[in-house]
C-alpha cells in the first residue's frame, strides 16, 4: 500500500466517531464515511453499509471499518477476489480496543494495522505466520521495491518457516531489523537486483524501482502508444533490465499533452514526468547521479544505485478539474467529484461553495473569491495547474449549467500560453439544482424543458424576454435559475407576466429552496398563486407546461410530473 493512497474509515454511528478521529489524526489522508441519519460532521455520508464497503473494495481503497469483523466479512464475501489484488481491510473495535487485519496481507494490511494500533495504544492482532516469525512480510517489500514472482515467493517463505537460513545478496535495508536466520552458505538467497531473469527455485528475487527511461520528443510524436510502450520494453530487455524496476517515464514538457506518452505510461503502469527539452539528459544524469546511463533507440535509460522517487524526477503534468458539487447534500455528490477533491492540492471557488466541498486536509490550499470574479478565478486556476499542481475549481450543481466550466474554457480559449494548453483539463458533472428540485417534486421535467437564467448581469433583459416568450409559446416546461435578488427585484414579476400570456393560471409551479441542504423546502403551487415575494435567490422555480400533472399522495407535498406523451392536437 502506498502511503499516499486514500483510506476509508467507515463507521456506523456516532459512538465510534471519536475513535475514527484518532485514527484519522494518525492517517491524515484518510476520509471518514458515516451512515446517513446516524452521524454528522464526517467527510462522506453513505446510505448502505454493505454497498459502500463493496464499492470501496472494488475501487481498491483501503478500508478501516469500525465494527465487528463478522459484519465486514459478510459484507465483502461476494466480491473477494484473488489474493494479491485486494486492498487492505481491517476491523477496529468502536472503542479502539482492538485492531484486526482481515484482508490484504500482500498489500500492507499488517503494516497499516500496526500503525493504527500505535495510534490507539493497542497491539494489532497480527496472525500472518511470516510476519509473526520474522517481523516483516517478505512478500510485500516496501515502496520502491517489487517482488518478481509471488508464487515462487510463497514457496520461499514456506521453506524459511520450516527452519531454513538465507543469505541476502544486494541492498535490502528494510530487513536490517528482521528476525531472519542468515548464513553465507545458506541454500536460500534473497536477491535484490534490476537484472531481468527468472528466479531459481531457492531464490526470492526483488527488483528495486531504480530505472528511469527518458523519451525524446521526436520519439513521442512519431509512434503510436503501443509501439512506444513496446519500444521501452524492448530497450529494457536488450539491457537485461527488469520491467518491474522501471520507476517512471520522463519526457520533454512540450509533449506534455501527447496521447502516445500517456497511453504508454498507462501500459507500463508507471508515472509520467516532464522536464525542459534542453534538460532531458541532465535531469536523467542528476537523478541517477554517477550510475549507469544507456542511450538506445531514441531513449535514454538511467539506472540508479537505489530506488528512485518519481515525484522527485522532473515534474508532473498539471491537472485542472472543474467540478459540480450537486445541490449540497454529500450523498448527491458523484464519486468522481469526491475523488477529485481528495487528490486536489488547490481548491478555488466562491467561498460558500468551497466550504460546502470540505472538510479539507491541512496541506490543501483554499483560494476563496467573490462570486463575480469568475474569469480571474479561471485564469488563476490555469496558472496554478501550469506549475504541475492538481487544481479543482468548485461550482454548485453542475459546472456546465450557469457555472464555472464555461468561464474556464473561455479563459483557455483566449490564452496563447502553451503551458495552459498542456494542462490536463477535466469537467466533472454534478446534479444541477433544476434536476435536484425536480426529483424532490416527482418528474416535472419529464418531457421537453427549457433552462433559463433570469439574471441580466451578463446578457440584456431584452434577450431574456424574447427567449422566455418563445419558450412559453413552445409549451416547454421552464426552469428558472437566478430568479430574483435584491439588486434585481422586478425581473421575476415581468417573467411571470410573459408566461401568463401563454399558460393558464392552474399551471403547476414547483418552488425548491436550498434543495439538498439543511432547511430545504419544497412547495407546489400554481401560476395564478405565484408571486415574486415567495421566491429568493436560493429558490429554483419550475413552471409546468400545459400537460404537467399534479396529484396528492399520503406523504404530504403533491407529486408533479410531465407525461412523456403529448396530445396530437397541440
Amino acid at each position: 500500500m502506498n502511503d499516499h493512497d486514500a483510506i476509508a474509515i467507515v463507521i456506523l454511528g456516532a459512538g465510534s466517531l471519536a475513535t475514527a478521529r484518532r485514527v484519522q489524526q494518525r492517517l491524515p489522508q484518510a476520509r471518514i464515511h458515516g451512515l446517513s441519519g446516524r452521524v454528522e460532521g464526517v467527510d462522506h455520508l453513505y446510505e448502505n453499509f454493505g454497498d459502500t464497503l463493496r464499492g470501496l473494495y472494488r475501487e481498491g481503497v483501503p478500508i478501516v471499518a469500525l465494527c465487528a469483523a463478522g459484519i465486514v466479512i459478510r459484507s465483502l464475501a461476494s466480491v473477494l477476489d484473488e489474493k494479491g489484488t485486494e486492498p487492505p481491510v481491517l476491523a477496529v473495535a468502536e472503542d479502539g480496543s482492538a485492531v484486526v487485519p482481515l484482508l490484504g496481507g500482500l498489500s500492507g494490511v499488517n503494516r497499516l494495522a500496526r500503525e493504527i494500533g500505535e495510534a490507539l495504544g493497542v497491539a494489532a492482532a497480527i496472525t500472518t505466520s511470516g510476519e509473526l516469525r520474522f517481523g516483516t512480510c517478505l512478500l510485500n517489500p516496501p515502496a520502491g521495491y517489487a517482488l518478481a514472482d509471488l508464487e515462487q515467493g510463497k514457496r520461499f517463505v514456506s521453506d524459511l518457516l520450516a527452519g531454513e537460513a538465507l543469505r541476502i545478496e544486494g541492498a535490502a535495508p528494510w530487513l536490517a531489523q528482521a528476525a531472519l536466520t542468515q548464513a553465507d552458505d545458506a541454500r536460500l538467497s534473497l536477491h535484490v537486483s534490476c537484472t531481468a531473469r527468472a528466479p531459481s527455485r531457492d531464490e526470492l528475487l526483488i527488483h528495486p524501482r531504480s530505472v528511469l527511461v527518458a523519451i525524446e520528443a521526436a520519439s513521442a510524436q512519431s509512434v503510436h502508444a503501443g509501439d512506444l510502450a513496446a519500444r521501452v520494453r524492448a530497450a529494457l530487455a536488450a539491457e537485461h533490465l527488469a520491467e518491474a524496476s522501471l520507476v517512471c517515464l520522463l519526457a520533454d514538457e512540450r509533449a506534455m499533452a501527447e496521447p502516445a506518452l500517456h497511453e504508454a505510461a498507462r501500459a507500463l503502469d508507471v508515472p509520467l514526468r516532464f522536464t525542459t527539452a534542453d534538460g532531458l539528459a541532465s535531469t536523467v544524469q542528476r537523478t541517477v547521479s554517477a550510475a549507469q546511463l544507456i542511450a538506445r533507440d531514441g531513449l535514454l535509460i538511467g539506472v540508479a544505485n537505489a530506488p528512485l522517487e518519481p515525484r522527485k524526477v522532473g515534474r508532473g503534468r498539471g491537472r485542472l478539474a472543474v467540478i459540480g458539487l450537486g445541490p449540497g447534500a454529500a450523498e448527491l455528490m458523484v464519486p468522481a467529484v469526491k475523488a477529485e477533491l481528495a487528490r486536489a492540492e488547490d481548491v478555488l471557488g466562491y467561498e460558500t461553495y468551497v466550504r460546502m466541498a470540505g472538510p479539507f486536509r491541512a496541506d490543501q490550499v483554499l483560494h476563496c473569491t467573490d462570486n463575480r470574479e469568475e474569469m480571474q478565478r479561471a485564469r488563476h486556476a490555469f496558472e496554478l495547474a501550469a506549475q504541475g499542481r492538481s487544481v479543482v475549481v468548485v461550482s454548485s450543481g453542475d459546472p456546465g449549467v450557469f457555472a464555472m466550466a464555461a468561464a474556464v474554457l473561455e479563459a483557455l480559449h483566449e490564452s496563447t500560453d502553451p503551458a495552459w494548453h498542456r494542462v490536463d483539463l477535466q469537467i466533472l458533472p454534478g446534479v444541477s439544482a433544476s434536476l435536484a428540485t425536480a426529483a424532490q417534486a416527482g418528474a416535472p421535467l419529464g418531457h421537453d424543458f427549457c433552462v433559463m437564467s433570469l439574471s441580466d448581469n451578463l446578457k440584456p433583459w431584452s434577450i431574456i424576454e424574447k427567449r422566455l416568450d418563445l419558450a412559453a409559446q413552445a409549451d416547454l416546461v421552464l426552469a428558472f435559475y437566478n430568479p430574483i435578488s435584491r439588486a434585481r427585484p422586478w425581473q421575476l414579476g415581468q417573467a411571470l407576466d410573459i408566461v401568463r400570456r401563454h399558460r393558464d393560471g392552474q399551471t403547476p409551479v414547483v418552488l425548491g429552496r436550498d434543495i439538498g441542504r439543511p432547511g430545504q423546502t419544497l412547495t407546489v403551487t400554481t401560476l395564478a398563486e405565484l408571486t415574486p415575494e415567495r421566491v429568493d435567490m436560493r429558490t429554483m422555480v419550475l413552471l409546468g407546461s400545459s400537460t404537467t400533472c399534479v396529484f396528492q399522495h399520503p406523504g404530504g407535498t403533491p407529486w408533479v410530473y410531465t407525461p412523456r406523451w403529448y396530445p396530437p392536437h397541440r
